[in-house]
């Protein structure tokens, strides 16, 4: 499998088949005299900005700290061991009400568009 290929930018759906987001980078542990293993998965805008570059990525984890507190300042990672299926989408064994991926979504909702007159 190449994973770059195969795995990055691929749409990413929970359990439930509720569509996450997309695989915008992968972590690996380096590990001595042995070929990296793929620890995890990262989803969001911080992980993307990263790959233009250092700096959009600390600029991005900045702006996100600053509107949503220092919980929103890291990207969202999922175990490798939640990936359940590598096909068209990658299949995850997580339900996405449990986790705080939405989070950004939903204070969106909340209070920005929640006051828009006939919203």
């Amino acid at each position: 499998m190449k994973l770059l290929r195969d795995i990055l930018d691929k749409q990413v759906l929970d359990r439930n088949h509720v569509k996450i987001g997309k695989v915008d980078g992968l972590v690996a542990e380096l590990r001595p005299g042995k070929p990296p293993m793929i620890v995890s998965i990262e989803l969001g805008s911080i992980t993307l900005a990263r790959r233009l570059g250092q700096r959009p990525g600390h600029l991005m984890a900045g702006l996100a700290a600053k509107l949503g507190g220092k919980r929103h300042a890291r990207p969202h990672r999922i175990a490798w061991g939640k990936v359940r299926d590598i096909g068209i989408d990658i299949e995850l064994d997580i339900d996405v009400r449990e986790t705080s991926i939405f989070a950004w979504q939903d204070w969106l909702r909340d209070h920005v568009i929640g006051r828009i007159p006939g919203a």
